[in-house]
């Protein structure tokens, strides 16, 4: 790859007329998007984004977030991307970014967001920007969390996104000619991990219009949970489908029994966001593990304690301006644990109460921090219970000092949390637990809740 050129550019000269984006509205072959993208690159340059700015873009997946993003590139300014959320969780990260030194770039398409929205999507012909894209730039911000649920802004240069594309694609075919289907949101490391698959191959790029049964029609690749292949099968949809990138739950190997039966690959992978997306993978065979090491990364274990490095890791978190490096000499402790089994890596389980529902992390933390703001609520504690549909669910234990509803609660905490956050359940502690010491004993919680059932 020419070091100057963004992959946007390099494609546009190389392969011109091939297929490049497939839209509801519209196909555009990369010079045609390069084309676009330029123009959207004047708009925002007309609106005062420069090189090294960061612009916050909130929401779902949809062709003008990724036309901003391809934007950013060819700018040389960072995209923050963040999920659609409450104003008071936006507020936050825009803190972690901004500060107070500067007014935030943001760019939204809720409607609930539009008296702090100061981006518009445009385009224009007037040229008023120099190509700044170098692949050293810091060029995407995706949040996680810690472990008091306090967003954390990741940082990550094309290089190391990059990096990880090539080492994925080394052992998971994707090239010109085929086509992968946009099925996670961009603001996941694992959705941005699709569009640099996408630049480093110069294959094609799916956005679609959030029907997974209608959007996976036609397409060649697609990163799934076990439940939307398994209901894809079932309903016998009319699939192209030749891999899948599967994360989230167990999956069984039945499945990717059925999937072979009619030509599909089925892989599973492990990986944060921290790395840039995948660190293991594997085609899923009898052996259940999270997979091999990827070309481009290292793992190691320190007891069971799993920790990477290697030329996928971010550069740091980003904090109002400053890059903090976060690894210790290259090594970064993800805090979950693991051990091999033979070369390939089987996971065992968080180092914290960190959970996924419904592929989110949710920490306990941010939910009982937001439960004991609630009139009435002396102690919470937040666990996490299985869930068929999505892998699991919080509920609450807490100690009342007066009763309120399930519905009352939800009230406040409306302003405060996401909703996918709020616990399906509310339990009144008992007193045997609030007596078994000074700090409520989560193990013991966790008994109690599982005797409740």
């Amino acid at each position: 790859m020419t070091e100057c050129l963004s992959p946007l550019q390099q494609w546009a000269q190389s392969s011109p007329s091939l297929c490049a984006l497939e839209t509801p509205q519209e196909t555009y072959s990369w010079q045609s998007l390069y084309q676009k993208v330029t123009r959207v690159a004047n708009g925002l340059s007309e609106q005062g984004v420069g090189s090294g700015d960061v612009v916050t873009c909130v929401g779902k997946n949809s062709v003008e977030q990724l036309l901003i993003y391809l934007a950013c590139l060819e700018l040389g300014a960072i995209c923050a991307l963040t999920m659609p959320q409450t104003e008071s969780e936006l507020t936050r990260k825009v803190d972690t970014l901004y500060g107070t030194q500067k007014p935030a770039k943001l760019w939204s398409q809720s409607p609930e967001l539009s008296h702090l929205t100061n981006l518009d999507f445009v385009e224009s012909d007037t040229q008023v920007y120099e190509g700044s894209y170098s692949p050293d730039n810091l060029a995407s911000i995706v949040f996680t969390s810690g472990s008091t649920g306090t967003p954390k802004a990741v940082a990550h240069t094309s290089r190391q996104h990059l990096a990880s594309a090539s080492g994925l694609l080394d052992k998971f075919t994707f090239k010109q000619g085929d086509s992968w289907l946009l099925s996670l949101p961009m603001y996941h490391v694992s959705g941005l991990a699709i569009v640099y698959r996408w630049l480093f191959s110069g294959a094609t790029l799916k956005v679609g219009s959030g029907k997974l049964e209608r959007d996976i029609v036609g397409v060649t690749h697609a990163s799934l949970v076990s439940t939307q292949l398994k209901r894809l099968l079932e309903e016998q949809v009319v699939l192209n489908l030749t891999h899948v990138l599967l994360g989230g739950s167990h999956v069984p190997l039945a499945l990717s029994q059925q999937a072979a039966q009619i030509g599909i690959e089925t892989w599973l992978g492990y990986g944060m966001t921290e790395a840039a997306s995948t660190v293991t993978a594997k085609r899923l065979d009898e052996l259940y593990s999270a997979g091999f090491v990827l070309p481009n990364r290292a793992l190691k274990l320190e007891g069971q304690r799993i920790f990477i490095g290697g030329e996928t890791l971010a550069s740091g978190y980003y904090h109002q301006g400053l890059v903090i490096p976060f690894t210790d000499e290259g090594w970064f402790d993800t805090k979950d644990l693991g051990e091999w089994k033979s070369d390939e890596l089987s996971i065992i389980g968080r180092a914290d109460n960190l959970f996924i529902s419904g592929g989110e992390n949710v920490h306990c933390e941010e939910i009982e921090a937001a439960l004991m703001n609630v009139d009435g609520i002396t102690q919470a504690i937040v666990m996490p219970v299985d869930d068929a549909e999505f892998g699991q669910r919080p509920v609450a234990v807490c100690d009342f000092s007066k009763l309120l509803s399930k519905d009352e609660i939800e009230v406040h905490l409306k302003g405060e949390l996401a909703k996918f956050k709020w616990p399906i359940a509310y339990y009144a502690m008992p007193d045997s637990i609030k007596q078994s010491g000074i700090k409520v004993s989560r193990k013991l919680l966790k008994e109690w809740l599982t005797e409740q059932k």
